[in-house]
């Protein structure tokens, strides 16, 4: 197969799964063209049978906003035509899914459109009336959508009160790169005492919540020697900063910034915080817990979905943070339950959220909507 993917490039959930997806995809053969506007975070160096298609920047004096959305689906539909696409994968409904429904309109070159929903594109940007409308179009337009939780499901249908089919294929995790072990002399480099690691990763919104990120490790530093670990960049880093300092925790937070491998990062931890108020999936608390790492969180959207309370990490609602502290203290004093948290963990990320299966289950998707009947090619097909 011939498959297009458009993702956002930053850190982020949708960008590393749109990103493993295609490499996956290319492992297996298939022609695999990311059109995007810079090149993913995830993508590394040469992947075979990995293509980049990249937007130029637009300047007139007359746009005071270039026009990216619109470069993105002609770029979209040169693709398409001169390759030959056979599908094209928006990851987010806001701008991939609309820019796909209008290269669609555009191609001579017959493609299907599969949109993958990640949760912000629904929880938050539907929020906004002047927007909801598009992303509707976007959704109802495509001619199979997937959502990376069953919770992101029910908050699509609810909120778009659509008849929309949408399939759930959950993401997923390379076992072989995210496992126990990897992190090498990463653990003796930030905990050269023995101390606990704590670890977050995200990209700093208001819904990750860091501010508990960090009370929460304040109060395990209270009763044990420990390390936090903060990856990532946002518009909350500011404030972490501030917030680390004024507690005097300032030598025992290392602020690591944008990591592109995180799999070391993952096992030289001993506890991952994920304590999010939004969270479609939750993607670290996987790779955390193929690592072998438990998960102290939210019961927040799809986070249940991935991490069992009481057997693979523990979770409380947003916001209870002497609970979640509680929990983490918990598991860092109790050898045996730590083993064996870290042993169910692992067994799960590998049997529930192997990447050959979720990369199957995409194929088995893309093989369905390009054999599906339809009057005109380039329109959806049936809707369930």
């Amino acid at each position: 197969m011939r498959v297009g993917i458009s993702c956002y490039p930053t850190v982020g959930g949708s960008g590393a799964v749109a990103t493993e997806l295609g490499k996956a995809l290319a492992r297996r053969g298939h022609e695999v063209h990311f059109i995007v506007t810079d090149v993913p975070f995830r993508l590394g160096g040469f992947v075979e049978h990995v293509y980049i298609h990249q937007i130029e920047p637009i300047t007139y004096p007359v746009l005071k906003t270039p026009p990216y959305d619109f470069a993105l689906a002609s770029l979209m539909a040169r693709v398409v035509d001169e390759y030959e696409l056979d599908v094209l994968h928006a990851h987010y409904a806001l701008p991939f899914a609309v820019c796909a429904h209008l290269a669609r309109e555009m191609a001579h070159h017959p493609v299907r459109v599969v949109t993958t929903l990640h949760g912000t594109d629904i929880t938050v940007l539907a929020q906004d009336q002047s927007l909801k409308s598009i992303i509707k179009l976007g959704i109802e337009q495509s001619d199979a959508v997937t959502a990376v939780s069953r919770s992101l499901i029910a908050d699509t249908v609810r909120l778009f009160e659509t008849d929309k089919r949408i399939h759930c294929i959950y993401n997923f995790v390379d076992p072989d790169v995210f496992r126990p072990g990897c992190g090498g002399d990463l653990k003796r480099y930030f905990a050269p005492n023995g101390e606990r690691v704590l670890l977050h990763i995200s990209n700093f919104r208001p819904v990750k919540r860091i501010h508990d990120v960090i009370a929460v490790f304040a109060g395990v530093a209270k009763r044990m020697p420990a390390k936090l670990l903060l990856v990532g960049e946002g518009p909350d880093l500011g404030a972490a900063k501030r917030q680390v300092e004024q507690q005097g925790l300032s030598d025992r937070v290392h602020f690591l910034g944008r990591q592109d491998e995180v799999a070391p990062l993952f096992a030289a931890a001993d506890l991952f915080l994920l304590p999010s108020e939004s969270e479609s999936f939750g993607l670290v608390a996987l790779e955390a817990m193929s690592c072998g790492v438990p998960v102290v969180g939210s019961t927040s959207g799809g986070i249940p979905e991935v991490v069992v309370h009481g057997e693979t990490g523990f979770l409380a609602p947003v916001g209870h943070i002497r609970e979640m502290t509680g929990f983490a203290c918990q598991l860092l004093l109790d050898d045996a339950l730590y083993a064996a948290f870290s042993e169910r963990g692992r067994e799960r990320a590998v049997r529930e959220f192997h990447v050959h299966q979720k990369v199957s289950e995409y194929e088995a998707l893309y093989r369905e909507v390009m054999q599906a009947e339809s009057g005109d090619p380039r329109h959806p097909g049936s809707r369930a």
